[in-house]
C-alpha cells in the first residue's frame, strides 16, 4: 500500500537553528543506534520512521556501525528511503559517523583519513545516497593527528559527500582545535553531538561555553540515560533490561542512590503531567544552546510518548530547583 506523509506535518512543528548557520533541526530527533537493525523488525522500524516525519521530525542520526549487525542500521534506514521517501529527500537531515569499530583490522577503526573516507563510501552506498548532511568524527582518536582526522572532514566536505561535518565526545580542549583546524580550511564547524542528561551533565563544565564562542550546535544524545531516566527501573533492575544484561550500561552503577534519585524526578514529572522520560528529554532542551536531543524509539507509540515531551518543555523555578535538590544526593 502506497503511504503519502502527512500534509500537516510541519503546521505545529518546532524548529530550532543550529549554532550560526543557517541549518534548522528538530528539537528532538530520531537516532537510529538501537532498534533498527537486522535483528529488529524492519515493518515496525519503518513504521517509526514514517510516524516521525509525519510529526514534523526531519533530523535522522545514525553511524556505521549502528544495528545488529553493524551497517544494517544504515541498510535498513536506506530501504526505508528508497520505497518512502525518495521524493522527500530535500526535507530531510541524514547524519552518520564513523569513528568506533567497524571492520577488522588496523584501518577499521579510529580517526586516520583511510578509515573515515572509506567509511562514509560505505555509508552512503548502504543508504543509496551520493551525500549525508552531516559527517561526524564520532570519537576522537588521541593516537592519531587531530589534523589529519579534521583534514577527513574537510575532503568529504569538498568533495559534496557531507553538506556539514562535525564531531562528537570531544573534550573542551579538542573541540576548539578542530574548530581552529576547520576554519583554516575555510570549513565551519557545525555541531558536536555530546552525552547529556540529568545524570551527566559534564557538557556544562565549559564545553556549552564553547560551542557558543565558536557559533557550532549542540546535538545531544542518551537523553535518557539508556533507560534509566524512565519507569523501567523504579523498581529495581528487570531481568531483561540493558543492565541486566550488561547492555551499554553496567548494573554496578545502579545504586540504591541512584534509584532513589530517579524515583525522586519521577516524582516531579508526574506534578507535571508528564513521564519520567518525556522529563528529562525536555530538561536537556532547556538551554538554548541545544539544538536537539536525540531519541530512539522502539515503536509508533513509544515514539508518540517522546514527542509529546515538547508540550511542556518549559520550567519553572521552583521545578528546576527541586530537580536540583534531588540530584544533589549524587554529588560528592
Amino acid at each position: 500500500m502506497d503511504w503519502f506523509p502527512s500534509p500537516s506535518r510541519y503546521d505545529a512543528a518546532p524548529f530550532r537553528r543550529c549554532g550560526l548557520s543557517g541549518l534548522d533541526l528538530p528539537p528532538i530527533s530520531l537516532g537510529l543506534w538501537h532498534n533498527f537493525g537486522e535483528t529488529d523488525v524492519f515493518a515496525t522500524a519503518r513504521a517509526v520512521v514514517r510516524r516521525a516525519f509525519d510529526r514534523g521530525v526531519t533530523h535522522f542520526d545514525l553511524a556505521n556501525n549502528y544495528g545488529t549487525p553493524y551497517g544494517s542500521a544504515e541498510r535498513n534506514f536506506g530501504e526505508i528511503l528508497r520505497r518512502d521517501f525518495q521524493s522527500h529527500r530535500d526535507e530531510l537531515v541524514i547524519t552518520t559517523k564513523a569513528g568506533w569499530d567497524m571492520w577488522p583490522g588496523p584501518y577499521g577503526q579510529g580517526g586516520s583519513r583511510k578509515y573515515l573516507l572509506a567509511s562514509l563510501d560505505q555509508s552512503l552506498r548502504r543508504m543509496g545516497l551520493d551525500y549525508v548532511d552531516i559527517f561526524y568524527s564520532h570519537r576522537p582518536t588521541p593516537d592519531v593527528p587531530l589534523e589529519e582526522t579534521i583534514g577527513a572532514l574537510v575532503h568529504a566536505y569538498r568533495q559534496g559527500k557531507a553538506l556539514y561535518v562535525g564531531i562528537s565526545s570531544y573534550d573542551v580542549a579538542g573541540t576548539l582545535k578542530a574548530a581552529e583546524i576547520l576554519q583554516r580550511e575555510g570549513v565551519p564547524l557545525l555541531v558536536h553531538q555530546p552525552v547529556y542528561s540529568l545524570l551527566n551533565r559534564e557538557i556544562e563544565n565549559g564545553l556549552l561555553d564553547a560551542l557558543e564562542k565558536i557559533g557550532a550546535g549542540c546535538v545531544v544524545f542518551s537523553p535518557l540515560a539508556q533507560g534509566l531516566l524512565t519507569d523501567k527501573y523504579l523498581s529495581g533492575v528487570p531481568d531483561e533490561s540493558r543492565a541486566a544484561k550488561s547492555r551499554y550500561l553496567d548494573k554496578s552503577v545502579i545504586t540504591p542512590t541512584l534509584l532513589t534519585v530517579v524515583r525522586e524526578l519521577n516524582e516531579i514529572a508526574r506534578t507535571r503531567g508528564q513521564s519520567l522520560a518525556q522529563m528529562a528529554i525536555a530538561w536537556t532542551l532547556r538551554d538554548s544552546r541545544v539544538t536537539s536531543s536525540i531519541a530512539g524509539a522502539r515503536t509508533v507509540a513509544q515514539l508518540d510518548e517522546t514527542l509529546d515531551a515538547l508540550k511542556n518543555a518549559t520550567f519553572s523555578p521552583e521545578e528546576l530547583a527541586r530537580i536540583e535538590q534531588s540530584l544533589s544526593a549524587l554529588k560528592g
